[in-house]
């Protein structure tokens, strides 16, 4: 007989031998637009919590690393002050920065940002009070928990009365520069003279030409993301030297590694124009963005291009982003700077390889005066919210956009906002990806120059991800070694040039 008396318990089965549980990754089909929102990708997001991600090691070990030397420059910063009220507003700055450390260490949660009065502070609260209340670093989207530590940090300064426009990490991008001697001349001696222009050429002859120069060109834009300073904390000079090769051979090389490649139909749609717009999206601060200055001015004299818009970040932004400062700064080293010339480099650099840097740096000022390159900036390019929300969130930034024939996306952060930094299978086209940029109308071709450092890959023939998945001993989505040029050719009813 059984005693009804016993206490009845819930039973609990041990799992302790089976294999253990499989992440399940994307589904076959995306969520339908409608379902979508900045906590809810396409796909599932990568969180901080995802141990077999990057974006674990990014949130528990990087994100830290990065406020320690952010921390540690406004140190050198200090001890170098001599005024009382300037050294105690900063002292104040640095105890917030302390602050950020133990809430990011110990995954506090998303408060909202103080309003410090800055244009962006209605889309952060809006965000995440709708999307992200009671969220932590760790739990959330790694994207938002990324890009909401560099909003904290900058407001840590943005409160002060003396350091409202410190930049912790303009330092960094200084140095690194410096360290970037060998490929800055070597472009300076091919590039210093004005792009020759062959009146004996035919049209087709011309644009073979063209296409040619592009690719090249193309190419050292890319692979000059490799230096991104929020990923190689710790770089020495050879790793730079490698990682900035710009010769022929090397670039030959390097193609193989680009394995979503829609060069040669962004050749094409490239020099097809005449006197066209071309809108790049920067990256990164010093030698990529040389990089860039490069590409823009081949675009200028080669008639392909009018005018060439640039669009970089407000606040200081993973790292080594580009501020206007950053621009400011590039343009007068390269004509009044002795960056090169230092004992801290060897003095290697030889005063004709001076000159030639001094000439581009004086072409591109002048090209800045005559409105041909025009630097811009925008709040939206720092807030939490992805590339897909632009049109909604930033109607004016993207009717901006609209107007160009092209709009050139650079860099590893900029491709994980295009595509929503979510599990998307690796075959997932391009343009798909990408959502609204792709289908709104009036959309603007798109291109993503991006070398591989996270771990959303989309836009890749069928089996080549789980081809190197098979292959590669290192985790080939985060090495650096492998990039991808994608294109999406925009609202196709899009009057164009091509």
């Amino acid at each position: 007989m059984t005693d009804s008396s016993a206490k009845v318990t819930k039973a609990a089965l041990n799992l302790g031998n089976l294999p253990p549980r499989k992440m399940s990754f994307a589904p076959p089909v995306p969520r339908t637009p409608t379902r979508v929102n900045p906590n809810q990708p396409p796909w599932p997001a990568f969180r901080g919590y995802h141990e077999y991600s990057f974006a674990h090691a990014v949130m528990g070990v990087r994100l830290p690393t990065i406020l320690h030397k952010a921390i540690q420059d406004v140190i050198l910063t200090l001890n170098a002050e001599y005024e009382e009220e300037r050294i105690t507003d900063l002292l104040a700055c640095i105890e917030k920065m302390e602050q950020l450390m133990d809430d990011l260490q110990g995954n506090a949660k998303l408060r909202p940002i103080i309003d410090d009065g800055a244009g962006d502070v209605a889309l952060w609260n809006k965000e995440i009070s709708k999307y992200f209340k009671g969220k932590d670093f760790m739990n959330a989207p790694w994207l938002f928990a990324e890009a909401y530590k560099y909003r904290r940090l900058r407001e840590c300064f943005s409160l002060s009365k003396f350091w409202v426009e410190y930049d912790v990490f303009f330092r960094q991008k200084c140095d690194t520069f410096s360290r970037s001697s060998a490929a800055v001349m070597e472009l300076a001696s091919r590039f210093a003279e004005p792009a020759a222009i062959d009146k004996g050429l035919t049209p087709d002859e011309e644009r073979a030409r063209n296409q040619l120069i592009f690719h090249e060109l193309a190419q050292i834009c890319l692979w000059g993301n490799s230096t991104d300073l929020s990923l190689l904390i710790d770089m020495t000079e050879e790793d730079i030297k490698a990682l900035q090769s710009t010769g022929g051979e090397h670039l030959a090389a390097t193609e193989k590694n680009i394995i979503g490649n829609d060069l040669k139909a962004l050749g094409d749609l490239v020099t097809g124009l005449k006197g066209g717009r071309i809108d790049f999206i920067l990256d990164n601060a010093g030698f990529e963005l040389y990089t860039d200055l490069v590409f823009a001015d081949w675009l200028i004299q080669s008639g392909i291009c009018r005018e060439v818009h640039f669009h970089g970040k407000i606040l200081p932004w993973f790292v080594s982003d580009v501020r206007r400062q950053d621009w400011n700064w590039i343009l007068n080293q390269c004509v009044y700077g002795h960056l090169f010339q230092s004992e801290d480099h060897g003095n290697d650099v030889a005063e004709e390889d001076v000159e030639h840097l001094r000439t581009l740096g004086k072409r591109w000022k002048q090209f800045e005066k005559e409105g041909k390159f025009q630097y811009h900036q925008h709040p939206f390019w720092c807030t939490g919210f992805t590339f897909w929300h632009l049109n909604s969130e930033a109607p004016d930034l993207w009717d901006t956009l609209c107007e160009s024939d092209l709009v050139i996306f650079k860099g590893d952060l900029n491709h994980r906002k295009l595509t929503y930094d979510c599990h998307a299978p690796p075959s997932t086209p391009f343009a798909q990806a990408i959502g609204p940029l792709a289908s709104d109308p009036g959309a603007p071709p798109i291109c993503s120059l991006r070398t591989i450092k996270s771990d959303v890959v989309v836009g890749l023939p069928e089996g080549v991800a789980e081809h190197l998945d098979a292959t590669e001993t290192e985790n080939w989505k985060i090495s650096g070694k492998y990039a991808v040029v994608l294109l999406s050719y925009g609202d196709q009813d899009k009057e164009t040039k091509i």
